[in-house]
């Protein structure tokens, strides 16, 4: 009889300890798990303090060229062929723009800086700041895709005219040009670049002539401050 008790406290033992054994491979399991899982970026959003803390941006302007985006065109504008922005060109065409400055188009912080992606090359997206009042706001968000090199990083205040990287082909995917977009909201989503539906973007061309604040016909140089 005792022998038979001795072998249960073994046995009963032994499955406590594959018990606690398992509780803990399966603890394990799942921290690596999650560890690995890619954080989804259309779940990453400025807070509330943050987007109080951009710097206003009262002014803008075509992020390429000379003033009020001279020697470029815009070679695919926004929503042809469901096209989420606007690609702007030297007027050289080909690859001649490579390592063409690209500038900041108003006063802002970046957001976002690397390679989202496939197809996507080097990508800034700073945050911007709307005056009160403005429909559009309180914050926007300016795209700038398909870079060469990015001159920035995370977290940095920039103004108006700041260069902030240079015209690419990401990666060898096209030819030289920016793709540059103009986000609503706060999410700081590198996204896709063409949809059936314009998404949470608004044509870029239209959004500079409503915000230039100078008349078209005044030069708008940028800044050395904004």
């Amino acid at each position: 009889m005792q022998t038979l008790v001795r072998i249960m406290r073994v046995l009963l033992t032994l499955a406590l300890s594959a018990v606690v054994i398992g509780m803990i491979w399966l603890r394990f399991e799942a921290s690596s798990s999650l560890a690995l899982t890619p954080l989804d970026p259309a779940f990453v959003r400025l807070t509330p303090l943050e987007v109080t803390t951009l710097p206003l941006a009262t002014r803008f302007d075509m992020p390429m060229g000379s003033e009020h985006g001279a020697l470029t065109y815009n070679a695919r504008p926004f929503r042809i062929s469901r096209h989420l922005g606007d690609d702007l060109n030297g007027i050289g065409g080909g690859n001649s723009d490579v390592g063409a400055p690209v500038y900041a188009a108003g006063a802002g912080r970046v957001v976002y800086a690397g390679i989202p992606g496939a197809g996507w090359g080097k990508m800034i997206l700073i945050a911007h700041r709307l005056p009160d009042g403005d429909e559009l706001g309180p914050v926007i968000q300016t795209m700038y895709a398909h870079l060469d090199s990015i001159r920035v990083q995370v977290g940095q205040n920039v103004h108006r005219g700041h260069q902030i990287g240079t015209v690419g082909t990401a990666e060898g995917a096209y030819l030289a040009h920016l793709h540059f977009e103009v986000r609503l909201g706060s999410y700081v989503n590198p996204g896709q670049g063409y949809a059936d539906t314009p998404l949470n973007r608004v044509a870029p061309e239209q959004f500079i002539r409503a915000h230039q604040g100078v008349g078209t016909d005044i030069l708008n140089p940028p800044p050395e401050k904004d």
